[in-house]
């Protein structure tokens, strides 16, 4: 016995070592950082086209794991640098980077290593030995390793960091150009302009030049008396000061990226599919009308292009609903039903929706019966949802850019506001006691529904990382931003980027100033700040009705919950919206009532205006009908039984014959 349990205990220890590094894995494949094995160090840093920054770390390494946020944090600061110097990372604690680690002569944990640009595959590379190791220091020393390139060895391509002469700028002022020219104007020893220039390496339509104060010449044709400062040199000759709100990398950066005409150069690997979300090719041009829009808006078309492409499309790939889908989509009904913002018809359509399913004792329903409901075949008064997609603030460039997963977004991001705005919308279903009942109800939704598979399972992944922790409204608000804008960073430079609307943080700069900070030289966000942006942004006063084909009341004062108003139809097509009169009097009867509404197994009942009642077909007008049917029954034949008894009377006086 004993030699059996030493046995035992040896194969225990023999593999423990193993499953602690494997279990304790600092960096995945999601960090935006390049992980190196002994097999791929040197194909990687040697003779490579850009410089790298390789950290030598061990999983056991208290120091390492403690460090290895703030290297995440540096490679996610300079993503957009990567074609001119990498970052990466080599866990010495694996078993197989065991000779690897030793021929380079790794000895302390961690150990940064800077490898030049055509290097040859004898360097090991030059060891940082400084003790400060955060974001910003490091961030300078790559700034400082590039520029001591020699112009042999220069990365490929990395763009000149050196500052120009007055001698070489003046001479462009009022020439036209095919792209913007940026200006960043900064003393001797600031970072800024270089690092402005390498956030711009992965943009076409704009180049960034750097120039110093000490440049007198130059300060006093521009005029300028701050610093740093940007000039911005248009295409067309013109050129000005590029005004920002703060004087820090961040805003410079974000200010050049948004210049119309600026683009992201997609990635070149192959890793990111040609699909988006929506599952169609984003190539073709689109043949919709560009409808002009403001970002600080949100619109109702894209809120109810979302719903119908949800309802009339992604839904109908399932013939029935039952068990989980069932309640999946009465949750996810509840939700829009109480919580979408100014009532009329999309409201009374959910809310019809809603009565409709919670009165149906069944556990299975056909799809079909849904999308009848939907089209509104029982003529509801008041019950209407536009058929068409009509993108405004999420219209893309192209065909498959944008669109449906843009809406959805956005429309979840009104539901969180909507609820925090009116906290007991919630009351009396079966969600008032989940303290995150609309980030549950998307969850629940995307992985039940929604079309694209991996984009599901990232946001189930990061739903069950984090969202059990969400425990009030505002921090449902916040979460559903920080997971939002995760997803735009794992997807900048994708083939499913629109090139007119680049995923970048957001709220820009542009949109919210005080949402923006820079702490130790690395942009942070104010969370109090961004918290307020969104509250106003996705508010029901800040809903646009420009372009929805449903007419609705949209209240001036802070949210509330309003009851369907007028109940009329909005007009179909394209047309513009008219007066909630003239709609009415104008809208067709696309379709005629259904007389026969698929049912479940074992039945098929007659489906008219209302909403149905035990799922037996009945609705509350046949329901009134039958009431008022019969009283008027009862009192006919009370009438006729007064009647006849009167008559009987009559007739046997007038024939009574009496014996004498």
């Amino acid at each position: 016995m004993a030699a059996v349990l030493w046995v035992q205990t040896a194969v225990v220890l023999c593999f423990l070592p193993r499953a602690l590094a494997v279990g304790a894995r600092l960096y995945t494949e999601d960090d935006p950082l390049v992980i190196l094995g002994s097999s791929s160090l040197k194909p990687t840093v040697s003779n490579s086209s850009s410089a790298w920054l390789v950290q030598f770390y061990s999983s056991w390494c208290g120091h390492c794991i403690q460090y290895s946020s703030t290297w995440k944090g540096l490679a996610q600061d300079v993503t957009d640098w990567d074609q001119a110097m990498g970052v990466a990372v080599l866990d010495c604690a694996q078993e197989e980077n065991f000779d690897v680690c030793k021929e380079y002569g790794i000895h302390y944990y961690p150990t940064f290593r800077y490898f030049r640009a055509h290097s040859r595959p004898m360097d090991q590379g030059t060891t940082y030995r400084g003790a400060d190791r955060e974001i910003q220091t490091v961030r300078q020393l790559m700034v400082n390793f590039l520029q001591n390139h020699t112009k042999l060895d220069w990365p490929d391509n990395c763009p000149p960091l050196e500052a120009y002469s007055s001698v070489e700028l003046l001479p462009l002022l009022g020439q036209r150009s095919d792209q913007y020219t940026a200006i960043i104007i900064e003393e001797p020893e600031s970072y800024v302009g270089r690092e402005v220039i390498l956030d711009l390496l992965q943009y076409s339509g704009v180049v960034v030049r750097r120039a110093l104060a000490t440049d007198l010449p130059l300060v006093d044709k521009l005029g300028i008396t701050a610093f740093p400062s940007a000039y911005l040199l248009h295409p067309n000759g013109t050129h000005t000061h590029l005004h920002v709100q703060k004087r820090l990398r961040f805003f410079f950066s974000s200010l050049l990226k948004l210049l119309p005409g600026v683009h992201r150069r997609p990635r070149q690997d192959s890793s990111r599919s040609s699909l988006n979300q929506t599952g169609t090719v984003a190539g073709q041009q689109s043949t919709e009308p560009w409808r002009d829009f403001d970002s600080s808006k949100v619109y109702i078309a894209d809120l109810e292009s979302a719903l119908h492409y949800l309802l009339r499309v992604e839904l109908a790939t399932h013939n029935t609903l039952e068990g989980e889908e069932l309640k999946t989509f009465k949750d996810f009904v509840t939700v829009v039903a109480k919580l979408y913002p100014g009532g009329g018809s999309v409201v009374k359509l959910m809310e019809t929706l809603l009565e409709w399913l919670l009165s149906l004792p069944l556990d299975r329903i056909p799809y079909q019966a849904v999308l009848d409901l939907v089209d509104n075949k029982m003529r509801i008064s008041g019950v209407f949802l536009g058929a068409e997609l009509r993108w405004v603030g999420c219209q893309g460039s192209r065909v498959g850019l944008r669109g449906y997963p843009c809406s959805l977004w956005t429309l979840f991001h009104v539901l969180t506001v909507q609820h925090d705005a009116i906290p007991t919308a919630l009351d009396n279903t079966a969600l008032e006691g989940e303290p995150a009942a609309v980030l549950q109800a998307m969850r629940r939704y995307i992985r039940t529904f929604f079309g694209c598979r991996e984009c599901g399972q990232h946001f189930e992944q990061a739903a069950a990382d984090s969202m059990d922790r969400v425990q009030t409204t505002e921090q449902q608000i916040l979460w559903l931003w920080n997971q939002h804008n995760s997803v735009n960073n794992r997807l900048a430079g994708s083939l499913s980027e629109d090139p007119l609307f680049p995923k970048a943080p957001w709220p820009s700069p542009t949109l919210c100033v005080s949402c923006h900070e820079e702490k130790e030289g690395v942009h942070v966000w104010s969370q109090e700040n961004v918290l307020n942006f969104l509250r106003k942004h996705y508010r029901a006063a800040n809903l646009s009705p420009k372009y929805s084909l449903t007419h609705q009341h949209l209240p001036a004062a802070p949210p509330q919950l309003s009851q369907p108003t007028d109940g009329k139809q909005g007009g179909g097509g394209g047309e513009k919206e008219e007066p909630a009169k003239k709609a009415e009097e104008h809208q067709p009867l696309k379709e005629e009532v259904k007389e026969e509404v698929e049912k479940l197994p074992g039945g098929r009942g007659r489906a008219h205006g209302g909403v149905w009642i035990l799922g037996l077909g009945f609705n509350s007008v046949d329901m009134s009908l039958c009431v008022v049917l019969y009283v008027f029954s009862c009192l006919f034949l009370m009438l006729l039984f007064f009647f006849f008894k009167v008559r009987s009377k009559r007739w046997k006086h007038r024939h009574n014959r009496p014996y004498v």
